[in-house]
């Protein structure tokens, strides 16, 4: 199944933002820093990024030893933190920090295996006190899963 944003995954990256220097946007850190790149499409308004699973991530072992796969709460997490990396790491927003209020719409439509590299296209649709991030995941067997991400920013 294909989503609304696939296009997004095809764009040209203006920059790349790795695990490393996401610190710098985002609170996180391991082994809750979800995130390997984020890549700045145009700024404000088209997002991208992903998250290799190796098989080796912890949660594997109970989510589910017969059939593992990645919890949905972890894939809305890595769509949460690929966005607020991007947002985050605009000068407006130095000394900022953006924390996930709610979180809308949200469908899980495929599963996310070991071994899955998971793409993420976010559409943003506003910018401010409180931001509105549309996204969607993909692995290559298509759209996985689609949820709108809302942000406030406090001070850190």
């Amino acid at each position: 199944m294909a989503g609304k944003l696939e296009f997004v995954l095809k764009m040209p990256v203006v920059r790349v933002i790795n695990r490393k220097e996401s610190e710098q946007y985002l609170p996180h850190r391991d082994p809750f820093l979800l995130l390997d790149e984020t890549y700045i499409l145009e700024d404000e308004k088209y997002i991208s990024g992903s998250r290799l699973f190796t098989g080796e991530e912890d949660f594997f072992k109970g989510h589910f030893p017969t059939h593992p796969v990645v919890p949905g709460v972890l894939i809305l997490e890595i769509m949460s933190q690929i966005g607020a990396t991007a947002i985050m790491q605009q000068e407006r927003f130095k000394g900022k920090v953006g924390f996930l209020m709610s979180i809308d719409y949200t469908k899980f439509r495929g599963q996310v295996e070991p071994g899955d590299k998971l793409k993420v296209a976010i559409e943003v649709l506003r910018v401010g006190k409180v931001t509105k991030l549309y996204s969607e995941a993909y692995t290559d067997k298509g759209l996985c899963s689609e949820a709108q991400l809302n942000f406030i920013l406090g001070e850190k």
